[in-house]
């Protein structure tokens, strides 16, 4: 397929902010393509080069990019930092760019999206001495290939900066409208942006396949090619690999004990709830692979986690969701997520580091058991498969504490003993539920004593004053709602100035550097990558922000990135809830 019929969707996509209309587009264009270009046309459409699950990175920051466009194009650096400052899209300046000089010469290549993906992955594989310069031949050389148009989503797939507003339901629902349209009897109604559907049931039975089918893959390309090849029947036969990651099932918070026992049944289990990292941890043999709940794989910063499941994990093929908690070696007691956090990025003195942060691994789930998938048994029964198979060693590896009661003052006994260990509170576990990947479910709930943090995700930051100047150091908040970000406050306090007492001013300027789009005087707008905790006095309703709401004395509390993706940031109706709840 040439690249340019994918940057026509593009296009299209990018002109609309409807997600019916999003859905409609994608559809239409899944429809012809063939099977063979599928999983390359999903990838791309995701603005992504490998798997969500692949570590690899392309590596290419905008300042690199900024030469390659420079090699492409002819222009001198400062018309092109120019262009950049005015748009804050390295993308459209390539464009306007590759347009300007296209004009004057013979043309361009026809690129293929395999030609695309395959240039973009060779960027990875190079590393050592003049890399950046080779890195920055290879783009230019497909930017000097590329109409106008396909450079200016090069550089965004590269920079994963795509900007057509494509999420994960709209692909879902795309799959669906494109394979099973007619059998659905759906018909879209452009002018009124609606959809007719003969059977709303079906309909759902029908996006909850290719849900499930994603969930258990975390590829849209294999989705995609099972509902051509195969239709229904394709999706039900896909099933889960051990050493690919699936996305975490996710607990919702509840008040109290009451509202757990409403939610959850009587009896139901509760869990300590660590205050940790979440692993995922495959099995197969004595091959071991650590992924969190980002799907990043950090086997190789846990050495000593590889070693525990290979001696303490009786079976040879095995996905297990757990918390690795850190201790103190003096004290025997958890430490809070920050200290193992520095962890998940460390590629030097791993050694060093796991001796100096050690950690605990508490096993409370099983997704995969014997190469097979468990997620559809009841927790209960997933739990006996969990004792059967751990030996419990503390401070190495064991089952996650609990106990299963549908006595209130049990529960309130167990919920300090929790707190008193160190812990955030408990997990409360439905015994009858199965397992759902990447959903937040009312089966597994959260109970915590204080106030629930907000999870938000940095889109704007301030330079500092006086000291400070250095540094990235107010920044502004947003929540998610339906793929766009939105504002609802700013927080500078919470931060250290030196590196070795927490999470510093210095550190969040490195994360956020490589993120910015566009400044404006002291104020860069910046991709929307970075989460952080934050608590706040209380929510407000306010104009100030595009949410309605604002937080009162917001601080920085931890940075979540490393276990957190933006799309799992918190929603504008889970602080809608919060305020309200905290109005009662």
């Amino acid at each position: 397929m040439h690249y340019s019929e994918l940057v026509d969707m593009y296009e299209e996509l990018e002109a609309t902010t409807k997600r019916l209309e999003h859905t409609h587009i994608i559809s239409e264009f899944l429809k012809d393509v063939s099977l063979e270009d599928l999983g390359t046309t999903l990838l791309l459409l995701e603005g992504r080069v490998f798997p969500r699950w692949d570590e690899r990175e392309i590596g290419m920051a905008s300042k690199m990019m900024l030469k390659a466009i420079n090699v492409a194009s002819g222009d001198t650096r400062t018309r092109i930092n120019s262009e950049w400052k005015k748009t804050g899209d390295l993308g459209t300046v390539s464009y306007n760019l590759i347009k300007k000089k296209k004009q004057s010469t013979l043309g361009s290549h026809e690129l293929t999206i395999d030609k695309v993906l395959n240039n973009l992955r060779k960027l990875v594989t190079i590393e050592g001495q003049g890399s950046v310069d080779k890195k920055v031949s290879l783009v230019a050389e497909l930017l000097t290939s590329a109409k106008p148009s396909e450079a200016k989503y090069i550089v965004r797939t590269i920079l994963n900066d795509m900007r057509i507003g494509v999420g994960e339901g709209s692909i879902r629902d795309a799959i669906v409208w494109a394979f099973f349209g007619k059998e659905l009897g759906i018909k879209y109604n452009k002018e009124e942006k609606n959809i007719g559907l003969e059977d709303r049931e079906k309909y759902n039975e029908y996006m909850d396949a290719v849900q499930r089918a994603y969930d258990i893959t975390n590829d849209f390309g294999t989705v995609t090619e099972a509902a051509k090849k195969h239709g229904l029947n394709g999706l039900g036969n896909l099933s889960m690999k051990v050493g690919v990651p699936l996305k975490a099932m996710l607990a919702l918070k509840v008040d109290d004990i009451e509202e757990g026992f409403e939610r959850c049944g009587k009896p139901a289990e509760f869990e300590f709830k660590y205050d940790g990292m979440r692993m995922q941890i495959h099995k197969k043999d004595s091959n071991i692979k650590i992924f969190t709940r980002r799907l990043e794989n950090v086997t190789d910063q846990f050495p000593e986690v590889v070693d525990y499941v290979k001696k303490f994990v009786h079976e040879k093929e095995v996905i297990l969701d757990s918390e690795a908690v850190g201790y103190s070696k003096k004290t025997g007691k958890y430490l809070p997520f920050q200290s193992i956090s520095q962890r998940i990025k460390r590629k030097y003195d791993i050694q060093k580091m796991s001796e100096e942060f050690p950690v605990e691994i508490n096993v409370f789930d099983i997704i995969n058991y014997k190469g097979k998938s468990v997620i559809n048994e009841s927790f209960e029964d997933r739990k006996k498969i969990i004792k059967r198979i751990i030996k419990n060693i503390p401070k190495k590896i064991k089952v996650a504490k609990s106990i299963v009661t549908a006595d209130k003052k049990d529960v309130e006994r167990f919920y300090k003993e929790a707190v008193d260990s160190g812990n955030e509170g408990l997990m409360i576990k439905k015994l009858d539920a199965p397992y759902k990947p990447g959903a937040r479910v009312g089966f597994m709930c959260k109970l915590k004593g204080t106030q629930e943090n907000l999870d938000l995700v940095v889109v704007k930051a301030e330079w500092g004053e006086g000291k400070r100047s250095k540094w990235l150091s107010s920044y502004t908040l947003a929540c998610r709602d339906d793929g766009k970000f939105l504002e609802v406050g700013k927080a500078s306090t919470g931060l250290k100035e030196k590196r070795e007492e927490g999470l510093s001013f210095a550190e969040m300027t490195d994360l956020l550097k490589p993120l910015i789009k566009k400044e404006e005087g002291k104020e860069v707008i910046l991709r929307p990558k970075i989460v952080i905790e934050v608590g706040c006095e209380e929510i407000q309703k306010s104009p100030t922000y595009s949410s309605g709401y604002a937080l009162r004395f917001p601080r920085v509390i931890r940075l979540r990135s490393m276990d957190k993706p933006p799309e799992d940031a918190t929603t504008l109706k889970q602080v809608e809830d919060t305020y309200k709840k905290q109005k009662k």
